[in-house]
């Protein structure tokens, strides 16, 4: 018996023994890039569409994401709502949001109207600051160093098999720590933290749901802005997206100078792109998802077009353009 089935079974029993739906079966969708699996049944009471997680205790705190699902449906953002849970079992149902992904509405006729509509979210995002009773994690300097260790560890020394020098190693500390300065000078507030086109659905009622949410913390006002706006998985011209962030900048955020703003936007989204590079290594090497690797390059390329901005990351932006970058197109031949 596979694995995926016997978390099948292990699920409808739950589902038929501890909570109000009854089934007969279920059907997985799909897995992301933790270690969660998504199932799908229809309750034979309501005849309602459910959808049925997987979240293994031992990789996952499911606590988390249903603590997070009550704050932040609280706060007026639109998520699924928690219908059971078990945190022993890591098993729990959840409101089906359907199958069309954000990233799938996506075209040059549709694409204002729908970032207006995912960006006019994250104010109440940033409102949500307590789950639970308790703060959000702080976005600190210990998870800005895991983060950096994830570049340089699972992009640099385990996939591109590159051993930096010294000199090139004090490049990579010396503008980690200018992007770090800049990242904790921002207003700090709540921050769904993978705010992109692949965490965000479309609902049949034309509004945009939110999912994926259980890594929230405190930290830069801009964060998810250019999470979602320099998706990984997205490309837009700049033009349409500077327009689309001057929008946002005038409808909510008015009180700060446009130009340091922007700064913000820029920095965290160089923070962002260099984990995010690692990260997709770090899927393939260790979880053995290879899909992610198309990504990186896309990835690598905001670092660039962005890095060449700011004196204080030339450096880092040489070492990338000369070094990481032709490295990583050797080895996608």
């Amino acid at each position: 018996m596979t694995q995926i089935v016997q978390i099948e079974q292990a699920l409808l029993e739950w589902i038929n023994s501890s909570t109000a739906f009854k089934c007969q079966k279920i059907e997985m969708i799909f897995g992301d890039a933790s270690f969660r699996r998504y199932f799908r049944f229809r309750d034979e009471l309501t005849h309602t569409s459910i959808i049925a997680v997987d979240a293994p205790p031992e990789f996952e705190d499911s606590c988390k994401f249903v603590n997070l699902a009550n704050a932040y449906f609280q706060h007026q953002v639109i998520v699924p709502k928690v219908l059971a849970h078990n945190p022993k079992l890591g098993f729990y149902c959840l409101q089906d949001f359907g199958d069309m992904q954000f990233s799938q509405g996506l075209n040059l006729d549709t694409m204002h109207h729908l970032y207006t509509q995912a960006l006019n979210q994250i104010p109440a995002i940033q409102s949500c600051m307590v789950s639970n009773g308790q703060p959000l994690p702080l976005y600190d300097d210990e998870l800005l160093a895991k983060e950096k260790y994830i570049f340089t560890h699972w992009l640099i020394e385990v996939h591109l098999n590159i051993k930096l020098t010294k000199s090139q190693l004090d490049t990579v500390e010396k503008s980690y720590e200018f992007l770090h300065r800049t990242f904790k000078s921002q207003p700090q507030v709540g921050v769904h933290r993978d705010f992109h086109s692949r965490n965000l659905m479309l609902l049949a009622n034309g509004d945009i749901g939110v999912i994926d949410f259980q890594d929230a913390v405190i930290g830069p006002i801009t964060y998810d802005a250019v999470s979602l706006l320099r998706d990984c998985y997205q490309k837009w011209p700049s033009e349409q997206v500077d327009e689309l962030l001057r929008q946002f900048h005038q409808r909510f955020y008015g009180q700060y100078p446009w130009q340091d703003f922007l700064c913000w936007f820029d920095l965290s989204g160089m923070q962002r792109h260099l984990k995010a590079s690692g990260i997709f290594c770090r899927l393939f090497h260790r979880d053995g998802k290879s899909d992610y690797l198309t990504h990186i390059s896309r990835t690598l390329d905001y670092i660039l077009e962005v890095g060449k901005k700011y004196l204080e990351l030339t450096e880092l932006v040489a070492l990338i353009d000369n070094i990481v970058k032709p490295k990583l197109l050797e080895l996608s031949k």
